[in-house]
């Protein structure tokens, strides 16, 4: 086993659950210390390590300890459909790939529905639009775009931004999101 591959996997799962290693050490039961001689591939943990590190994070112990797959395959049946107030709804069509912090998500507007506003995300964000059919309306900060069947959009995520069907008819899009997080969120990471 490669232990410096080892720790890059273990901080990324980390980083991706936005903990930190004091966080991480609390709900593996392991010291912080050793959480982070890990990370940094300088310590063999074992077994019994390795299995409360995946369980603090939450993952297979596999996860940890063999090579992230090349392909990874997401039938329709394992797509996860989210129905949100209002009867906007969307489905995540990416595969999930740990580290990778991208998504690709076909959404549904009803008539006169408004998914409301979205944060703005770290900077080196990237959102993609494409609308499927219908007409969308989507504010970035201060500016709104109306964009009708086929038009597509990109804007730098790093700023609130809101989705909305303004019509009578219902709308469908998609969005490919690149959502970066701070590598390093906490000084003791």
């Amino acid at each position: 086993m490669d232990l410096v591959e080892l720790g890059k996997r273990v901080q990324a799962l980390r980083i991706d659950r936005r903990m930190t290693l004091q966080d991480l050490a609390t709900a593996a039961s392991v010291s912080a210390g050793m959480l982070s001689a890990v990370e940094r591939g300088q310590k063999a943990a074992t077994i019994v390590v390795l299995a409360r590190i995946a369980d603090g994070l939450g993952v297979p112990m596999a996860d940890l300890i063999t090579a992230p797959e090349r392909v990874i395959v997401r039938r329709a049946a394992e797509q996860d459909a989210i129905d949100e107030v209002g009867g906007w709804q969307r489905t995540i069509l990416s595969p999930v790939v740990p580290g990778v912090n991208f998504e690709w998500i076909r959404s549904r507007l009803p008539a006169r529905c408004d998914a409301g506003l979205f944060p703005a995300y770290a900077p080196g964000s990237h959102e993609f639009v494409v609308v499927e059919s219908g007409c969308l309306r989507l504010t970035i900060g201060a500016e709104v775009f109306d964009l009708a069947a086929g038009d597509s959009l990109y804007f730098a995520a790093d700023t609130p931004h809101g989705y909305a069907n303004t019509t009578d008819e219902p709308c469908a899009y998609y969005v490919a999101a690149l959502i970066m997080r701070p590598r390093r969120p906490t000084a003791d990471r």
